[in-house]
C-alpha cells in the first residue's frame, strides 16, 4: 500500500513537472532556445494568485485566469526584449542570456517580497478519494493536478497538428527561413510559442503551491530545472515526451526519497540526465537531427 502512495504521489509531482516542461519543449522545438527563465515565471504567476487571493479576496480560480494573461505578457516582454535580439546569437549567448533574465526575477522577487517562505493556499477544495479502507489516500490536488496535465497534453497536440497557428510552428521549427519564404510571419509565431509557454507556466506554479504549500522568490527554480530533465528525458521538442518524462522523473524523485534518501534524491534525478544523455542523447521520443554541411 506504501508502494501503490509513493507511486501516487510520484504521478502527482510528475503531471506537475510535465506542464512545467511542456513550455521548455515548446519554445527548444519551435525556437531552438532554452528558456531558463522558464522557472521564474512560474514563481511570478504564483505571486500574482497568492496576491489576488490574500490581499485583494479574488476568487483563486479568477485570480488564475488573471496570473496566466500576466505571465502570457510577461513571455512576450521576456521574447521581445531578452531572446529575438539574440534570434542570431551563438547559442551560448543565448544561454547566458536566459541564465541573466533568471536571476533578475529572482532577486526582483526578493526586493518586492522578501526572503521570507509564504504560506500558500490550495485553490481547490474538492474531496479526496480513500482507497483499500483509507489506507490509500488520493487527494484533491493530486487528481486535479494529473487530469489537468494530461488535458494539457491533448490540448496542445491538437493544436499544434489541427490548428493553422499550430502548423506554422512545425514550420518553423523545421526550417525557420524556408517558413518565412512560404508566408509565415517567424516573429509572431515565436512569440505565441513563448506566450503559451508563459500561460501554462502560470498553470504549473499553482499546481505546485497548491502541492506543496509554500511560495518564495526562488519556488520556480529547482522544479525548472527539474522539468527541463524531464523534458530532455522524454525528448526535448516532443509534447508527449515532455509528459513521459515528466511523470517519470516525479516518480523516480518520489521512490528516490522514500526508499533511498531524501537528500540524495535530487541527485538521482539529475544522474538520469547524464544517462540519457550518454545513452539516448534524443530522449525516449526525441527526433534526432542531422546538420547538412
Amino acid at each position: 500500500m506504501v508502494l501503490i502512495s509513493n507511486l501516487i504521489n510520484g504521478l502527482s509531482l510528475g503531471s506537475i513537472y510535465a506542464v512545467i516542461a511542456l513550455g521548455y519543449t515548446m519554445v527548444y522545438g519551435i525556437a531552438k532556445m532554452l528558456n531558463f527563465a522558464h522557472g521564474d515565471v512560474i514563481m511570478v504567476g504564483s505571486y500574482v494568485v497568492f496576491l489576488l487571493t490574500t490581499k485583494a479576496g479574488l476568487n483563486p480560480y479568477l485570480s488564475l485566469v488573471v496570473a496566466m494573461a500576466a505571465c502570457t505578457v510577461l513571455g512576450l516582454l521576456i521574447e521581445r526584449f531578452a531572446y529575438r535580439p539574440l534570434r542570431g546569437a551563438t547559442p551560448l549567448a543565448v544561454l547566458i542570456t536566459a541564465i541573466g533574465v533568471s536571476y533578475l526575477f529572482q532577486n526582483l522577487a526578493l526586493l518586492i517580497f522578501g526572503s521570507q517562505v509564504k504560506s500558500f493556499s490550495s485553490i481547490f477544495n474538492f474531496p479526496s478519494i480513500k482507497l483499500a479502507g483509507g489506507q490509500i489516500v488520493i487527494t484533491d490536488e493530486t487528481i486535479i493536478t494529473i487530469v489537468v496535465s494530461i488535458i494539457i497534453m491533448i490540448g496542445l497536440t491538437l493544436f499544434v497538428n489541427k490548428t493553422k497557428p499550430g502548423r506554422a510552428m512545425l514550420a518553423v521549427s523545421e526550417d525557420q527561413d524556408a517558413a518565412k519564404l512560404m508566408g509565415v510571419n517567424v516573429n509572431a509565431t515565436i512569440a505565441l510559442t513563448f506566450a503559451i509557454g508563459s500561460a501554462l507556466a502560470a498553470v504549473a506554479g499553482v499546481l505546485l503551491c497548491s502541492t506543496y504549500p509554500t511560495l518564495s522568490p526562488t519556488t520556480g527554480a529547482m522544479p525548472g530545472i527539474k522539468a527541463f530533465v524531464a523534458a530532455v528525458l522524454g525528448g526535448i521538442g516532443s509534447i508527449p515526451g515532455a509528459m513521459i518524462g515528466g511523470l517519470a522523473i516525479g516518480v523516480i524523485e518520489i521512490l528516490s526519497r522514500t526508499y533511498i534518501s531524501s537528500q540524495l534524491a535530487d541527485a538521482i534525478v539529475f544522474a538520469v540526465l547524464i544517462i540519457v544523455l550518454i545513452v539516448k542523447p534524443t530522449g525516449i521520443l526525441g527526433k534526432k537531427y542531422i546538420d547538412k554541411v
